[in-house]
């Protein structure tokens, strides 16, 4: 699988790290993407299914079929109830096993950025997407620095720890993404930002939820010495007063791009 499997192994600590920006922005997405009722779905880069859930709650679909290629986030999407609704299976969206124009909506939500080679992927989510489907997804807009960690970032930064670029930062813009859905040949793009802002009870639960220990930021945190990673915590800290009541928020951007696949 040429996606980066390994920083997605632990579902639950993904689920907890990135669930609640997937539901935040997954509605603003879904509200603005308005697919058609009774449409066969496929979902591409699940992980636990928390915008599945949002598909299967809010867009009456006929079908769903989700699809990732971790095992272990599979896994846990299949315990949960909407799996009595959503087909859920591992597989690779560079080879997916499904036959031609199967589906008439295929998503992927935070995903493209992270497939080694975005062109083929596409050229698979036409090919089984029906003739005028809808083809749509959003990635964190790592291109300009907005995603949810870019401030736990520039804290390293502060002591000396070099932040390698986030996979396909390259494709995370909105000229880009649009440049990537031409090249496909679809058709009436469409592409929009989605800003949100989430609301944490405290510093405390800031820092451990965007902070998970397998992803390489976090890695890269335990690493550090008590002393900077001190440093790192109390720079990021002052950054992000609390309110009145002790809770603190944060924003980030998505860009998000829709089409219609080729006839």
């Amino acid at each position: 699988m040429a996606e980066d499997t390994q920083r997605f192994s632990d579902g639950t600590a993904y689920e907890q790290f990135m669930g609640r920006w997937t539901h935040a922005i997954g509605t603003i997405f879904l509200d603005w993407l308005a697919p058609p009722t009774d449409a066969r779905w496929l979902d591409i880069g699940c992980g636990t299914g928390v915008f599945t859930d949002l598909i299967v709650s809010t867009c009456s679909p006929a079908t769903v079929v989700a699809i990732d290629p971790s095992e272990p986030q599979i896994e846990i999407a299949r315990k949960k109830a909407i799996a009595q609704r959503v087909d859920f299976r591992v597989a690779d969206v560079q080879e997916l096993p499904f036959s031609d124009k199967a589906f008439d909506v295929v998503v992927s939500a935070l995903v493209i950025n992270f497939i080694s080679d975005p062109s083929q992927a596409l050229t698979q989510m036409c090919r089984v997407c029906r003739p005028h489907g809808v083809i749509a997804g959003y990635v964190w807009d790592f291109a300009a620095q907005r995603g949810p960690v870019e401030l736990i970032r520039q804290g390293l930064h502060q002591v000396g720890v070099k932040n390698p670029p986030h996979p396909g930062t390259e494709h995370s813009g909105l000229d880009a993404l649009t440049s990537l859905f031409a090249r496909a040949k679809l058709t009436e793009i469409g592409s929009r930002t989605i800003d949100v802002t989430m609301s944490f009870a405290d510093f405390n639960e800031f820092w451990v939820s965007q902070t998970p220990s397998y992803t390489p930021m976090g890695k890269r945190i335990a690493a550090l010495s008590e002393t900077d990673r001190e440093k790192v915590i109390d720079w990021v800290r002052a950054r992000l007063p609390a309110g009145p009541d002790g809770r603190i928020t944060y924003s980030a951007r998505a860009n998000a791009i829709k089409a219609l696949a080729p006839a």
